[in-house]
């Protein structure tokens, strides 16, 4: 009993952290990213909170599976006498890795708006940006990079087996190692919303879903090829 209580606690813990996510991309996010021209360190700061927080409600979803069975993994061990260590601790080590993710496509949307191939709005203003991005996507759903880590994001229980240790930081590192095969299965997904616009509501839900299939639903390898040729086909329609 103590586990299922456990193992609610720590999806309803993962759940609100999605809300809050989600709360402020609906209604703080617009409100905060206000549009600028010239960037200053405090608007690269705000961005950068901005996408660590889209990134954490688009992607902890997916991984609320793992999450799960990192917690099973951690209960059976400690009915062996091994330390219990709460699985928040995979979890931010999980979200260190889009973090860190967030960091590197902050500074790559200010040099973009450097170049002026994004509006003040942060959405394309270059028809060319707009189908390279989509088409590179599509493409980059068929390489082995992108096929190996979705295998590994769909099954983690090699990962979790070889790397399981005791202790938080050991945790932490657990969580960071699979986030980051994770950031090299959807990082050019998270690209496409330079075309939509970073803002833009409707493309964040659809990407979510997206990424939720491809993780976490049955035959999601072949959806991946599946999204793969609908973004070249879109990237294609910007072209003509």
């Amino acid at each position: 009993m103590q586990g299922i209580a456990n193992r609610i606690m720590v999806l309803a813990t993962i759940l609100l952290c999605i809300y809050f996510s989600w709360y402020y991309m609906l209604y703080g996010m617009t409100m905060n990213m206000e549009p600028v021209a010239t960037w200053t360190t405090y608007d690269i700061a705000l961005l950068f909170l901005m996408w660590a927080i889209m990134m954490a409600g688009m992607m902890l979803p997916s991984a609320i599976p793992v999450i799960l069975l990192v917690e099973k993994i951690s209960q059976k061990r400690k009915q062996h006498n091994s330390n219990y260590t709460p699985p928040m601790f995979f979890s931010l080590g999980y979200i260190l890795a889009w973090a860190s993710y967030s960091l590197l496509i902050t500074l790559l949307q200010w040099w973009f708006h450097h170049l002026a191939l994004l509006t003040p709005m942060m959405d394309s203003a270059d028809a060319t940006f707009s189908y390279a991005i989509l088409i590179i996507a599509g493409i980059y759903q068929f390489t082995p990079f992108k096929q190996r880590c979705l295998q590994l994001c769909r099954s983690p229980l090699a990962v979790l087996n070889s790397h399981f240790k005791e202790g938080k930081l050991n945790a932490i590192y657990l969580g960071l190692h699979h986030g980051s095969y994770c950031v090299g299965c959807c990082w050019f997904l998270m690209a496409i919303l330079f075309v939509s616009g970073v803002m833009n509501l409707t493309w964040i839900l659809l990407l979510t879903i997206m990424v939720m299939i491809e993780k976490a639903f049955p035959k999601g390898e072949i959806m991946s090829k599946v999204f793969g040729v609908m973004l070249i086909l879109l990237g294609l329609s910007y072209a003509l």
